[in-house]
């Protein structure tokens, strides 16, 4: 659709611009000096609405206008016609468009790479497109360029009064948004530093026990734990990652009452209610496809490599248990301080490797960064196909007499320690991980082996003897099925178990079976509500022991 008064400025390349935000479909004139031959319907309508409005304030206009064309979304600037999906050199008006983005730089399009140059288009749209216009002119006059003739000049203030009010309102709207944006600045918590934190709590409750012949087997209460942690994350180069981790928490550990650590729970500890600093790392990239981290504390094995089991690993979003959250036999060594890389191979693979030792800021025997309880690990991630991932892991570790948890802090008794507490052990750790997804359902699951050895003796304990344990799980998970970010989970497994020993008597003389099922449920968008229970059957590997269950109700607030 054509204007007669625009006619006038055909020939001039600087109001160019000008003339291609008029054929998009609304009038920049009064209806009485429109070109009645071709009339726009929906336009005309909505022009028509528009001619003697009612009082209305500045949102109840825009909400007004918007109706015009739904979900067109907001208007971006488009540095070159190119990035338009949708404007072929074919296209009628495509020198128009081209203009606009290459010599005038006030070309508007939306956020999703389009221009919908065949669409009429609001009031409030055309004013912010001339304004786009209006500001590239007038930047260009104040550096001195005769760039507009007094037609053109005309024109521009005949388009300036018809728009006056839209104008005026996109003003109001982007000095609002300034006035906001220096409060935000003169009162943000830091320009390099984002904060965030998470916030469980839970009732917990155990029935059953180990039994009256072994430790623990007290009559366990219903307890009610907390979790607090605030996340600070910083960037001193745009792509690293500098990552502080405050922690106050008093979630009992039902080992206490329970005797055995396959009872306990993926988000225990204790704190005093103080809060303390328990994670620092630091993560920055070498090149584009490698990241190297330096962890100074509490920093562990799931915090750089993935896991291969997305829907469980999360203390706060996970597996209620410790042990269903991930692979005990190669990403519960010694854990704490040390250094690791990532290194990716396309989308295809990647390769981790790190060294963490458990007591590198204590500088006396048997500790330190390499005299003490120390873990390095290895492992390959693969994802052949879209939906599967399979890693293949491995980890050797050391454990100071005094120090001994092999199967770190799950399984029994035996697998933590096969040789006794007194004696130094060494341990070599094979795991292999997998998942896959098929909607609705990820099914992830794992197997691990520890090749532990006596590095002393004592007793009937001698230097070089071995133990092998083993463990292994299997995951279902069913996400979003009442409603998106929902999931209902089932675990299934075996705790480590020392399946052989060189040592007389220390080996499990049964099997035990670990379930669980949980349901987690958002109720908003920053609270989770997450019922669930797990059992132990033959706890501590021991048929002489009765089956345990636990039970809580987890709820996570982010914030």
């Amino acid at each position: 659709m054509r204007h007669n008064w625009m006619k006038l400025m055909l020939a001039s390349p600087a109001i160019l611009a000008i003339e291609a935000l008029i054929p998009l479909g609304i009038s920049a004139m009064p209806l009485s000096e429109i070109d009645q031959q071709d009339p726009v319907p929906e336009v005309a309508a909505i022009a028509q609405d528009t001619a003697t409005p009612e009082p209305l304030d500045i949102l109840e206009q825009i909400n007004l206008y918007s109706q015009a064309d739904l979900e067109t979304g907001p208007l971006e600037q488009v540095n070159s016609v190119r990035e338009l999906s949708d404007v072929s050199p074919t296209d009628w008006a495509f020198q128009a468009v081209s203009a606009l983005a290459d010599r005038h730089q006030c070309l508007l399009g939306y956020g999703d790479g389009t221009y919908r140059g065949n669409r009429a288009m609001t009031r409030y749209e055309f004013a912010a497109s001339l304004n786009a216009c209006l500001i590239q002119i007038q930047q260009r006059l104040d550096e001195g360029f005769n760039v507009l003739s007094a037609d053109e000049l005309n024109a521009i203030r005949r388009l300036q009064e018809e728009f006056a009010a839209e104008l005026a309102t996109l003003r109001g709207r982007v000095d609002a948004l300034e006035v906001r944006a220096a409060e935000l600045e003169a009162n943000q918590f830091s320009p390099t530093t984002k904060l965030g934190g998470e916030v469980l709590m839970a009732p917990i409750h155990a029935f059953g026990d180990r039994g009256d012949t072994t430790a623990g087997g007290e009559d366990t209460e219903l307890s009610f734990g907390y979790r607090l942690r605030m996340v600070f994350d910083s960037s001193l180069t745009g792509s690293d990652r500098l990552r502080a981790r405050l922690q106050a928490v008093n979630v009992a550990r039902l080992d206490n009452t329970t005797g055995t650590v396959m009872s306990r729970l993926g988000f225990d500890g204790e704190s005093d209610n103080e809060v303390l600093l328990e994670r620092l790392e630091y993560r920055f990239p070498v090149t584009d496809n490698m990241r190297v981290w330096l962890g100074a504390t509490g920093w562990d094995y799931d915090h750089i490599f993935t896991v291969t089991n997305p829907l469980f690993e999360g203390s706060g979003d996970g597996a209620l248990s410790r042990f269903g959250r991930r692979n005990p036999a190669v990403y519960r060594q010694p854990s704490g301080a040390g250094a690791g890389f990532e290194y990716k191979f396309g989308n295809v693979a990647r390769l981790y490797a790190a060294y963490m030792a458990g007591n590198a800021g204590t500088p006396t025997s048997k500790n330190g960064l390499f005299d003490g309880t120390y873990s390095a690990t290895a492992q390959l991630t693969a994802t052949p196909i879209e939906n599967l991932e399979v890693s293949l892991a491995y980890s050797n570790s050391y454990f100071p007499g005094g120090e001994v948890n092999v199967s770190g802090s799950t399984g029994s008794g035996n697998a933590r320690r096969p040789f006794t507490n007194d004696v130094a052990t060494s341990s070599n750790n094979l795991g292999v991980q997998a998942s896959f997804s098929f909607a609705p359902v990820t099914v992830s699951g794992w197997a691990g082996w520890s090749l532990a050895e006596a590095q002393g003796s004592d007793g009937d304990v001698s230097s070089g003897d071995t133990a092998t344990l083993f463990n292994w799980a299997l995951n279902v998970g069913v996400p979003d099925l009442v409603k998106e970010g929902s999931l209902l989970g089932f675990i299934v497994g075996q705790q480590p178990k020392v399946i052989s020993n060189d040592v007389s008597g220390r080996e499990d003389p049964d099997t035990s079976l670990h379930f669980e099922a949980l349901f987690q449920y958002p109720i908003t968008d920053r609270i989770n509500i997450a019922p669930g229970f797990f059992v132990i059957t033959n706890p501590d590997h021991n048929s002489d022991n009765n089956t345990i269950w636990v039970g809580t109700v987890r709820t996570q607030f982010n914030f």
